[in-house]
């Protein structure tokens, strides 16, 4: 790669983390795909200055990664990456146009989120039981607060006590873009994190300041409460298309709109940055009203 694209590109990425303040792992996809484009150029085509990035170099790249089957959805977000990155260098004078303007994107075909039933929910809130052991602690507290308050993984593994406002139930959230969100919650929740505290405290002389910490008081890694909501998930939910922890707040905000909560306050729940992210969850209760009239309609 040539070294002034590599000045490039770390200028832009300094620009997503300062101004725009993306979080780190939206900065990490975005160093990943530029690097996988760059070495794809590199390897093909030999050094190119940017000024010579057409769009064919670009299609080439995409039909590579089509071969490879890569997903269409990995691929539009390949494509949003170069896109943003070539349209910095456009407004900083760098180029004069961006060779993105005839990539289009793949469609993709829309999935409704998985989500757990109701009635399966309360099963799954009831096999948690009281336990002294550390693993199984930390599973209950991860299906408990995921379920409870919709938060993304990587919201709860960097949520710290100070986080916590006890006496007025509600968690203040650290979203996309380092968005401050607060999520309001139960008595019952509020004193199942003030035993965990407890348990924290006596089991650990000294711990990270995260809420969650492993068995070994260090902060969770994002693998952690992946593998363990998974894992629980298999045992005690059928069936489930994925059993990811990202299941849980599917299944938070679904159950929320089909008892009528309003679509703006949910969308204000989850973190949303518009209406349009969070209206997925209408197409979940439409479905439920099909089933019901299916079965409860005589002409059905």
């Amino acid at each position: 790669m040539p070294e002034l694209t590599q000045t490039y590109i770390q200028a832009f990425i300094d620009y997503l983390k300062f101004q725009k303040r993306y979080s780190l792992n939206t900065i990490r996809s975005y160093q990943d795909d530029l690097a996988q484009f760059f070495d794809y150029l590199q390897l093909q085509f030999g050094q190119l200055p940017l000024n010579d990035i057409g769009h064919s170099y670009v299609r080439s790249w995409l039909a590579s990664l089509k071969e490879r089957n890569i997903s269409a959805k990995s691929i539009n977000r390949k494509i949003s990456s170069l896109k943003s990155f070539f349209k910095y260098l456009v407004k900083t004078g760098a180029l004069d146009q961006t060779p993105m303007s005839k990539v289009i994107s793949p469609k993709i075909g829309k999935r409704l989120p998985d989500f757990i039933r109701v009635e399966d929910s309360h099963k799954l809130i009831d096999s948690l039981k009281s336990t002294e052991d550390w693993r199984s602690l930390n599973t209950k507290m991860l299906i408990t607060i995921f379920y409870n308050t919709g938060m993304r993984l990587s919201e709860l593994i960097n949520l710290k006590e100070e986080q916590i406002d006890f006496q007025k139930r509600q968690i203040k959230v650290l979203g996309k873009g380092n968005k401050e969100r607060l999520i309001p919650v139960s008595a019952e929740l509020i004193a199942t994190i003030n035993d965990y505290i407890a348990n924290k405290r006596k089991t650990f002389e000294r711990t990270d300041d995260a809420l969650l910490v492993t068995e070994k008081g260090k902060k969770m890694y994002a693998k952690y409460p992946y593998l363990h909501v998974r894992s629980f998930l298999g045992r005690e939910v059928q069936p489930l298309h994925k059993k990811s922890p990202h299941i849980l707040r599917h299944s938070f905000a679904t159950h929320l709109l089909n008892n009528g909560a309003d679509l703006n306050a949910i969308k204000d729940l989850l973190g949303h940055s518009s209406l349009a992210a969070t209206q997925v969850y209408t197409h979940n209760t439409i479905e439920k009203l099909k089933d019901v009239y299916k079965k409860a309609h005589p002409k059905a």
